[in-house]
């Protein structure tokens, strides 16, 4: 796509993905009984837990290679999988790499699938090279931090459509039994004519990393890497890394069409401190959809709070309830009387991704889920643009924006001063 896309062409590009599953099956015969060599990109937390899915997900795998830009992360994560999957981990000293390139080395070592668990900043570039070189990808959410990378990302969705390549991302809820029951009944029209969607991911403080801060990591780069959550640049702000995850499930009732536009607010109240980088603590956003229909968002991340992360659909004909912390998704009639509740298998959906990511590629058909991993990416940072400058948003306006805040080239030496953090009125809207 190129700054001209309009929303119309991406609701091309979304009908085109769905065809995706009709390419020819041209890798089929490669991969149905061979063993799958995996490589591992971004060692932390998160991405430990998807290589040890991955390894769970296929009898015939081995994680072939790992890369980190911190050595420490690495071998930490190495260790722990080793532990548990013993020889299903290959990973010798010159398949372990570390710094800035260490993404290219790891996909150019021979590996068959990639995992991409980096800060999401670093996911269109990593994405780009890993299907310009052939390779299924699973990519952990978001798959970017601005408009440019999920353009860039758009791009390279369509080159692994056209090579029929495996693309799996990490909005997990699309994976979940419960949820796919429950959605998929109000496609069939449980709750009729869908009206309004509020979804909410209020938590307390999210404190990581305490181990690094400024006064013992005086180099910038490093400084915000090993900090990445607290730097809008690197995370999207807290609405984009986690948050997304609740429009993920708004875009998912709403069949993934975008919206025309939205207004938001937010702002930084108790998180204060150089450490805390440049990021806010709550947001507020409502989506505007086609025929009045409309998605409200709220999010906060404050200590001594309410917490709640849940999703009401409102409908015609009822509204349907979903608590995934507590495993509820009820189905009501407009009275408020229970018409159906989930009481099926609670699978993982974190392994349930990974299972069918590794059988579709077996198959000869591997999943694609390029386009709408990007739609309800866009959906979260046009929210935070509008929070940010206090503006109302067009999914036209944020498809299209100039605004590119991952810096072009790293050098671990480089000055990397910390952008002011944003006032509402006064940051201007790029």
């Amino acid at each position: 796509m190129n700054t001209n896309t309009t929303r119309r062409d991406f609701l091309k590009a979304s009908s085109a993905a769905a065809l995706a599953a009709g390419f020819p099956a041209i890798l089929s015969a490669a991969h149905a009984g061979d063993r799958l060599k995996i490589g591992f990109i971004g060692c932390g937390g998160r991405g430990s837990g998807a290589a040890n899915q991955a390894l769970r997900a296929d009898p015939n795998v081995v994680l072939w290679a790992m890369g980190d830009a911190f050595e420490d992360k690495l071998q930490g994560s190495l260790e722990n999988l080793k532990t548990i999957h013993g020889e299903k981990v290959d990973v010798p000293k010159e398949r372990q790499f570390v710094g800035l390139d260490a993404y290219q080395k790891v996909i150019d070592s021979g590996v068959d699938v990639v995992l991409l668990t980096t800060p999401p900043a670093f996911r269109p570039q990593h994405f780009k090279a890993a299907v310009a070189a052939g390779k299924h990808c699973f990519l952990e959410k978001p798959m970017a931090t601005d408009a440019a990378g999920v353009r860039s990302v758009m791009q390279t969705v369509e080159e692994a459509k056209r090579q029929n390549l495996g693309v799996v991302a990490g909005f997990c809820w699309r994976y979940h039994p419960a949820m796919r029951e429950t959605f998929q009944r109000m496609a069939d029209g449980a709750i009729g004519q869908v009206l309004a969607n509020y979804n909410t991911y209020n938590t307390g403080t999210v404190d990581r990393y305490p181990k690094w801060n400024r006064a013992n990591t005086p180099r910038d780069l490093e400084w915000q890497l090993r900090r990445w959550y607290y730097f809008t640049w690197l995370s999207g702000d807290h609405i984009v890394e986690q948050a997304c995850h609740s429009l993920d499930k708004m875009a998912w009732v709403m069949g993934d069409k975008p919206p025309m536009k939205c207004l938001g607010h937010g702002g930084r109240q108790v998180r204060t401190g150089v450490d805390y980088g440049n990021i806010y603590d709550h947001f507020d956003i409502v989506y505007d959809y086609e025929n009045g229909v409309r998605g409200f968002h709220a999010s906060r991340q404050m200590n001594r709070t309410a917490a709640n992360n849940t999703d009401t659909m409102f409908g015609t004909e009822g509204l349907c309830e979903i608590n995934g912390s507590l495993k509820q998704f009820v189905i009501k009639d407009p009275k408020g009387n229970v018409k159906w509740r989930y009481s099926g298998d609670p699978a993982d959906m974190y392994q349930v991704e990974h299972n069918e990511f590794f059988a579709s590629i077996r198959a000869g058909k591997p999943i694609n889920d390029g386009v709408r991993m990007a739609t309800s990416t866009l959906l979260a940072v046009m929210g935070r643009m509008s929070a940010y400058t206090g503006q109302e948003i067009t999914w036209e306006m944020a498809l299209n924006s100039k605004e590119s805040i991952v810096p072009e080239k790293l050098d671990w030496d480089m000055s990397l001063p910390v952008a002011p953090v944003a006032m509402p009125g006064l940051t201007p809207l790029v």
